[in-house]
């Protein structure tokens, strides 16, 4: 019989259809703790189940984040007035190696900003003064990259300055306006930059125009990533806002006619491309959120890593509605949700 492959594997077990126990926590390699292998793949076989892929939770309590909280927790930081009335908003990011459970049983070594995966959502107006403390209370040497407009020595890249390598126990505070205005990201910037931010070192970044968008009924931020579990290089497991099926399992509510917004930013590393696709609507797409102004009326986008752009939709029908990565492989494995749209 033929032998599966990893993937195949995970598929199945994700599913819940292999009957195997848990996988323990994984490891980088060179970390000096065991990496346990996969269980047996020989023999396993599967066919047409009817059983929806991705049932059941992981720990969210454990974890110390939920993806359905980090969808609409947007951080504004600590905001003071500065003598010449520009707005100061201020931040403390702490980097903290964490295990978290990515789908039931299976676990992961991370690397976090403050506990979760994406990290806070940071979000300012064009013109502000961002102030970011980073403390490394981890132990490999980290850093803070931020897209957008800034001075070299704030650019969290190693050989820029003391915020491009923060050693295990040291801080760095990043300090610079906000601009342009858009959508943009940070992440680490320290090598191996793959895994860095692999791991979970990457968060979404909001810079709002002076005078704001136009109203909508409600925002929602989605960071496009991917879990590669066993340090191979390659994806295993791909999610929305880090946990693989999570708005499967807890379909995203809203209403008939709501006009909304995502903030959509795709961090996945080791996979060229990834996409989003919205069923049974389309949606106005404003690339990297630097134009007020629309660029397309679709229902489909595709985005290489660090690319970013904002969806405006509303559906004019009640019911239950899939949003996935068009790619089969990817919404198999665990990027895949749901809309429940009501009256």
């Amino acid at each position: 019989m033929k032998k599966l492959s990893r993937r195949d594997f995970l598929k199945l077990s994700v599913i819940g259809l292999t009957g195997a126990s848990s996988i323990a926590a994984f490891s980088k390699p060179g970390s000096g703790a065991a990496q346990p292998p996969l269980p047996p793949m020989d023999g396993m076989h599967h066919g047409d189940s009817g059983v929806i892929p991705g049932t059941g939770d992981v720990n969210h309590e454990k974890n110390g984040f939920n993806p359905g909280d980090i969808l609409t927790d947007f951080d504004y930081g600590k905001v003071s007035r500065l003598p010449d009335g520009r707005t100061l908003r201020e931040y403390e990011i702490t980097v903290i190696n964490k295990t978290i459970e990515v789908v039931p049983n299976i676990e992961y070594a991370a690397w976090t900003y403050n506990g979760r995966i994406p990290g806070p959502t940071i979000r300012c107006t064009e013109g502000d003064l961002i102030r970011i403390t980073l403390i490394n209370g981890s132990d490999h040497p980290h850093s803070m990259h931020f897209h957008g407009f800034h001075p070299g020595v704030m650019d969290g890249v190693p050989g820029t300055g003391p915020g491009g390598y923060i050693k295990p126990g040291d801080s760095f505070t990043y300090e610079f306006d906000a601009e342009p205005f858009g959508l943009h990201l940070y992440h680490c910037h320290v090598f191996p930059l793959a895994r860095h931010i692999a791991k979970g070192l990457y968060g979404t970044f909001i810079v709002d125009p002076k005078g704001g968008r136009p109203p909508v009924d409600r925002e929602m931020v989605m960071v496009m990533s991917g879990f590669d579990i066993d340090f191979d290089d390659a994806n295993d497991l791909y999610a929305v806002n880090a946990i693989p099926f999570y708005y499967q399992n807890h379909p995203i509510k809203i209403k008939v006619g709501e006009r909304i917004r995502i903030y959509l930013v795709n961090i996945l590393e080791y996979d060229l491309l990834n996409s989003f696709h919205l069923h049974a609507s389309f949606f106005d797409y404003y690339p990297t959120g630097t134009s007020l102004t629309p660029s397309e009326f679709t229902d489909t986008i595709i985005q290489g890593q660090a690319q970013r752009g904002i969806l405006e939709f509303s559906y004019k029908y009640p019911g239950m509605y899939m949003f996935h990565a068009h790619v089969t492989e990817f919404a198999e494995l665990g990027w895949n949700g749901m809309f429940e749209v009501s009256e």
